[in-house]
């Protein structure tokens, strides 16, 4: 767990869940360094969150543009700053695009992340959770090769561990975060066509493109539609595809034109997540469901409809 006045580093940290932490860590009365390659996001959303964060928190704030394949890049930002701890988001994620390009997906996923292993330990930072270990229990299995570089790199992490019991590490598997920040300056902003459902309606309501695409009606689903959605701050229960399209339809006011299309490899049948442990190990409990999620998301891409880019 993070306490105030610790530096942090988050990698990734201009992207859409890297982005809110940020915000967040700000708040909390910490120092924040982000280094991200703006593969799939843009400097813009850093200078929202110094926005949202105020002239004196956002002080706090520095943002270092870099590649964690670049050990260079590492060793610069780890050798002028002492951490506390790392946040670590870098990564690539689009599941169709990773079974077309499984290469690209383990050089960036894996290469990365070994070094920015390296780095931490060359600088014995392994940071402080206050309880470890921090998992949940479930057979691990991958169905695509962006799943596999997560399982990697977990399996990897353990292995440090084991070797030196002085790394504190706890295993993220959260799933697809859907909404946008309350005041509508953070959202998600991806580069090409959206991989994921919400952003895609999003930038289908504003006229960005002319319809959603359903990948697979066929699934043993009520709907036929896949079931994989988010069970973060913003979604608690778990709604099909048509489900969540009406209740963007209601939020925003306007028709999703949908176009039902062969299923996608690499896809799940049906993929979500409880909270339970959360609520047990760290007293927290979703407080949000599909109504604020549909407004909030509106509110970002009615009031950035081409996202950062002016």
């Amino acid at each position: 767990m993070v306490s105030s006045n610790q530096t942090i580093l988050v990698t990734g940290g201009a992207g859409f869940i890297g982005t809110h932490t940020v915000l967040q860590l700000l708040k909390e009365g910490s120092r924040v360094s982000i280094i991200d390659n703006l593969d799939n996001s843009v400097e813009e959303a850093v200078h929202r969150v110094r926005d949202l964060a105020g002239p004196d928190l956002s002080k706090n704030l520095e943002f270092n543009l870099g590649d964690l394949r670049n050990k260079e890049d590492l060793e610069k930002l780890f050798s002028r700053t002492k951490f506390d701890g790392v946040i670590h988001f870098a990564g690539l994620k689009a599941v169709g695009e990773s079974v077309v390009c499984p290469l690209r997906y383990f050089e960036n996923n894996l290469i990365g992340s070994i070094n920015l292993y390296q780095t931490m330990a060359k600088y014995n930072l392994y940071g402080q959770p206050e309880k470890i270990p921090c998992v949940e229990d479930f057979d691990l299995m991958a169905m695509n090769p962006y799943g596999r570089t997560k399982l990697f790199l977990e399996e990897i992490a353990r292995d440090m561990q084991k070797a030196d019991p002085e790394w504190k590490i706890i295993l993220l598997r959260y799933f697809n975060p859907v909404g946008a920040h309350e005041s509508g300056k953070l959202g998600e902003d991806p580069k090409g066509i959206p991989n994921n459902l919400m952003p895609y309606i999003q930038q289908v309501a504003v006229g960005r493109l002319p319809e959603l695409n359903i990948y697979g009606h066929d699934y043993p689903t009520p709907d036929g539609t896949a079931v994989a959605l988010p069970t973060t701050w913003e979604l608690v229960a778990v709604h099909l595809f048509f489900e969540m399209v009406a209740a963007f339809e209601k939020a925003s006011g306007k028709k999703i034109p949908i176009k039902l299309c062969p299923r996608r490899l690499g896809d799940a049948t049906a993929v979500y997540a409880s909270t339970g442990e959360a609520e047990k190990e760290l007293g927290w409990k979703a407080k949000y469901g599909i109504e604020e999620m549909c407004r909030d998301q509106w509110n970002w891409a009615r009031q950035n409809p081409m996202g950062y880019q002016s």
